[in-house]
């Protein structure tokens, strides 16, 4: 198996990258690492991590973008904020190019620009607070969405939190220490309101962004996941948002969720079951909640419509 071939395989095994010593190790020279970069075969991320491949995929180069930081930092860094909720896998906050890692304290930072889409912390962390992630460092999960919800507004906290809690990275009883975690920070008053707002049923950031447009607009849902069955107790559908007393329901149609032929005619199948049983059905898209009006006016005439009737 020539050079080549070798750390392609090794490539593969750490997100798509490599470092220049696993490449000398290989059996490549320095002058073949720079002639190989030059050429556009391979491509340098940071100093001495590189990707043996220049036609790797989007998501493969982020992987890739990722791992690098944290390995070509040095020992003791770690992914932070942003960057540590992806490893996590935790949903809620607009994808950002931008890598997030921190240095340790007791090291110095780097002063200039390692790369554009590299920015270097220095975060002082507790014991407990670093894991590994697929083979890198970061945050653990509850710091993770400690950090991040101080530093960001109401929607995409509660959409973070509603995600951690869905997916069970964070459990109620993690939810309920964060406020001795972040007492005293920047950030810390507003986040313990967002705390309070929490719902880890919501099982999309677009069903978090509904429901709040639906407090917001003083027609808050009654419940979420909500079971509706027959007199015989058969499942009819499972809906998003419920308002029980008028029997309406709302569904947050996200792309990932919805978006294939297969679940366009699922999702009918059970809306016809649905309004069959006597229920309205109403269907919300991300851009019905960047309209603040929006969702909580269709609610609002939906409700008022049945109970007309």
């Amino acid at each position: 198996m020539g050079p080549h071939q070798l750390l392609c395989e090794v490539a593969a095994g750490q997100d798509g990258m490599v470092t220049l010593a696993q490449a000398l190790r290989a059996g490549l020279t320095r002058g073949q690492v720079r002639q190989l970069c030059r050429s556009g075969r391979w491509r340098r991320l940071l100093r001495g991590c590189f990707v043996p491949d220049a036609e790797v995929s989007d998501s493969t180069l982020r992987r890739a973008r990722v791992r690098a930081a944290v390995v070509g930092l040095g020992p003791g860094a770690f992914a932070v904020l942003d960057t540590a909720l992806e490893l996590h896998g935790i949903a809620g906050l607009r994808r950002s190019p931008l890598v997030h890692v921190s240095v340790p304290v007791d090291r110095p930072r780097p002063q200039r620009a390692l790369a554009p889409w590299l920015v270097v912390h220095q975060v002082t962390v507790a014991s407990g607070d670093i894991t590994e992630v697929a083979g890198v460092r970061a945050t653990s999960s509850l710091r993770t969405v400690s950090d991040v919800i101080l530093r960001v507004d109401r929607y995409p906290a509660v959409s973070v939190l509603d995600s951690a809690l869905n997916q069970g990275r964070i459990t109620p009883a993690q939810l309920a220490v964060i406020p001795s975690l972040i007492g005293g920070r920047r950030g810390a008053v507003a986040a313990r309101g967002h705390l309070v707002e929490a719902d880890g049923r919501a099982q999309s950031p677009l069903e978090t962004r509904a429901r709040l447009r639906c407090v917001d607009g003083r027609v808050p849902p009654d419940t979420l996941q909500l079971e509706v069955r027959d007199d015989d107790g058969y499942l009819l559908g499972v809906g998003d948002l419920g308002w029980r007393a008028a029997r309406v329901i709302a569904e947050a149609d996200g792309r990932d969720a919805h978006g294939t032929a297969e679940a366009a005619f699922a999702d009918r199948r059970r809306q016809n079951r649905l309004v069959n049983a006597g229920w309205t059905i109403l269907r919300f898209t991300w851009q019905d909640t960047l309209h603040p009006a929006c969702i909580p006016h269709t609610v609002r005439e939906a409700i008022a419509a049945a109970h007309r009737r």
